[in-house]
């Protein structure tokens, strides 16, 4: 064969370039793509059914039928013809933006109108049942047992031995039964062995140390043993009792009564049982971000810094970016490759790195800023210095991002545009500010509001530099460099019994609106600078 019939061969047998992807898309097709569709489809009724039956046990029926609708529309989207073809995309994007953006917003704004927190979890059932077991006391003649920890069946129940009878017990949630004699057998530490029965010990039994603590085997009327140690239970009296009738409990050696106030406690003046229960409170959250102290007082502070913080960052960022873009867009500079990639090396760092290591650098007495200058400047402990602190390093991680937008805006503005205002007689600074910087504006402008928005809220670079400190006199709280979402942070964790997620959720609400409202009145300005297109 001649050497231009085979390199015809070889050219017939060779892969286009770039119908490779094409091939083993299409592998997908026919046959094979209808096998895959099939079983990815089994695979998600197969989890809906699962989940509907979870449902359908909790007699959530709601979620139950949105669940089965959901299932039968993607089953016949997916299976039906043709025309089809537009909805087979919309859903799995439609999906997510539900799962991680529709869900996650109602949740938030269901959340700020309750009063969910520690103490506030669960449904008021269960919060009279702990209040039922948390009441039981021992009394002074209460029935003392040696007592092992097991497990039956995957439940969880106690060995129990009577001290004084020595008759032989095992107790569970639904109650008391007897072992026959023998069975069980006790030392010092406890029991340590009994029979049908696998008694946890070591790491095992200290990890249950909470269950244990509100465990209870329920013995004759209100009574219940409970544990005392690892080794030993007493059988408890309790000091309240419920009444069905009047929604109260009634503590029974004074006759005091706790009602249901409405908010999710049962209460007695000013002295409250816990747990209490989530249950709606409709605007109460609001309502005390505007008149209680603690929350409403350093308010108006942190909101001005915030907007100070976030307005210094933008444009102290952008009009660096933007000259070091105009000085390096210059042809024939040498090393331009090169001073462009140490410019972006801050952009490339992950940011809570840079952030934890400008802590260290900064720090007061072994800060390499302070050393290598020869400085004594509190950096992250005055006030001032740690708000100036806060802008410059986030200044450092922002110039990176505006100096690539920059870039791409002046590469985009015509040269016939400068070169017309240069022989117009325009001076450099002339040209920059009537043409150069409005027709980078136009590009820009929507990038600024993005990231004033970014940096309203931008949590890592206030909580991971500084803290929200240092602290401020009189305010246990609110730090000198918090902004509003470090705030609520605090509020969610430090105030009252802790983590109040309704009082964050309407906080995180406001500054939803306040951060909409802002740059809704930007977006109105900018429009303006269209007239220069």
């Amino acid at each position: 064969m001649s050497s231009t019939a085979a390199a015809s061969t070889a050219a017939a047998g060779a892969i286009p370039k770039g119908a490779l992807g094409t091939r083993a898309i299409s592998a997908f097709s026919g046959t094979a793509g209808r096998v895959m569709k099939i079983a990815l489809l089994s695979f998600s009724n197969a989890l809906a059914a699962w989940a509907a039956y979870v449902l359908a046990d909790r007699q959530d029926w709601i979620p139950l039928a949105v669940l089965a609708a959901v299932t039968v529309a993607i089953d016949v989207v997916y299976l039906g013809p043709r025309r089809s073809l537009p909805a087979k995309f919309m859903i799995p994007a439609g999906l997510f933006m539900i799962a991680f953006q529709v869900v996650p917003i109602v949740y938030t704004v269901d959340v700020a109108f309750t009063n969910y927190s520690i103490g506030h979890i669960a449904s008021k059932a269960a919060a009279i049942e702990q209040i039922k077991v948390t009441s039981l006391q021992p009394p002074a003649n209460g029935e003392q047992y040696t007592m092992g920890v097991a497990r039956s069946g995957g439940r969880l129940v106690l060995i129990l031995q009577d001290q004084t009878t020595h008759k032989n017990f095992v107790g569970d949630g639904s109650g008391l039964k007897p072992l026959p004699p023998g069975s069980v057998k006790t030392n010092a530490l406890g029991v340590v062995s009994a029979q049908g029965y696998t008694l946890l010990k070591g790491a095992d039994l200290f990890s249950l140390d909470k269950t244990l603590s509100t465990f209870a085997v329920p013995t004759t009327g209100d009574k219940a043993i409970r544990p005392l140690t690892i080794s030993s239970a007493v059988e408890m009296t309790p000091t309240l009792r419920y009444d069905r009738k009047r929604d109260a409990f009634v503590r029974i050696t004074d006759g005091k009564l706790f009602h249901d106030d409405g908010k999710g406690e049962f209460v007695a003046g000013n002295e409250a049982l816990e747990p209490g229960w989530k249950t709606t409170v409709g605007f109460q959250n609001f309502s005390s971000i505007l008149h209680d102290p603690l929350v409403r007082g350093p308010f108006l502070k942190i909101f001005a810094w915030t907007i100070v913080f976030a307005t210094s960052v933008v444009f102290l960022s952008f009009f660096t970016g933007l000259l070091l873009a105009i000085a390096l867009d210059k042809r024939g500079l040498r090393f331009q490759r090169t001073y462009r990639s140490l410019i972006l090396i801050p952009w490339a760092m992950p940011g809570f790195i840079s952030l934890m290591i400008w802590a260290g650098l900064l720090n007061d007495d072994f800060g390499v800023v302070n050393r290598m200058f020869h400085l004594n400047v509190p950096w992250l402990f005055d006030a001032n210095w740690a708000k100036v602190s806060c802008v410059l390093v986030s200044f450092w991680l922002t110039v990176p991002y505006f100096f690539l937008v920059s870039m791409g805006a002046l590469q985009s503005i015509p040269a016939e545009l400068t070169e017309a205002a240069r022989v117009d007689g325009g001076s450099p600074p002339q040209i920059f500010r009537r043409v150069t910087l409005p027709l980078v504006l136009v590009a820009t402008s929507p990038l600024l509001i993005a990231s004033f928005a970014f940096n309203f809220n931008n949590f890592n670079n206030i909580y991971l530099l500084t803290g929200g400190g240092p602290t401020q006199s009189g305010q246990p709280i609110a730090g000198s460099t918090d902004i509003l979402i470090s705030y609520t942070y605090k509020l969610a964790l430090a105030t009252g019994k802790g983590q109040d997620y309704g009082l964050a959720s309407a906080v995180s609400i406001i500054i939803f609106f306040i951060v909409a409202t802002i740059s809704a009145v930007s977006f109105s300005r900018t429009k303006a600078l269209e007239n220069l297109n």
